[in-house]
């Protein structure tokens, strides 16, 4: 699969969930468009950094550490991320995205601190 397709695949499985919960909370808030835009994009972006995440974990981590069987993925060929550009470039990536997506949040202040603590944990957890 080319980057295009893999990227599409990834927005479709938990980049969805993801982007739909932050709509979601964005509805049921009563925010404006605009609030309602940008956290449909933190949403898209921390699916995607979530989806980077857990591929590196795949390859990276012990299965007693991530509660599951590890190298799934490697192991069945499956098309990832990870796969096509590494691990470094691939923590670059993930880090740009939650970079890209607490950037999102700024015109929130304060309000959006549980928001930014998932998206940091999402790209920096170990399990």
């Amino acid at each position: 699969l080319t980057e295009s397709e893999i990227v599409t695949l990834q927005a479709m499985k938990t980049g969805a969930l993801i982007r739909f919960a932050c709509e979601a909370g964005a509805v049921i808030g009563g925010a404006n468009a605009s609030e309602r835009q940008a956290l449909v994009r933190f949403g898209e972006m921390t699916g995607k950094a979530f989806q980077l995440a857990d591929d590196m974990l795949d390859l990276t981590a012990s299965p007693e550490r991530l509660g599951k069987e590890t190298a799934k993925d490697s192991g069945r060929g499956k098309a990832t991320l990870v796969a096509l550009h590494g691990l470094d470039e691939s923590r670059r990536m993930a880090d740009r995205l939650l970079a890209e997506a607490l950037e999102t949040l700024a015109p929130f202040g304060e309000r959006t601190q549980w928001l930014e603590a998932a998206a940091r944990f999402i790209v920096g957890r170990d399990h």
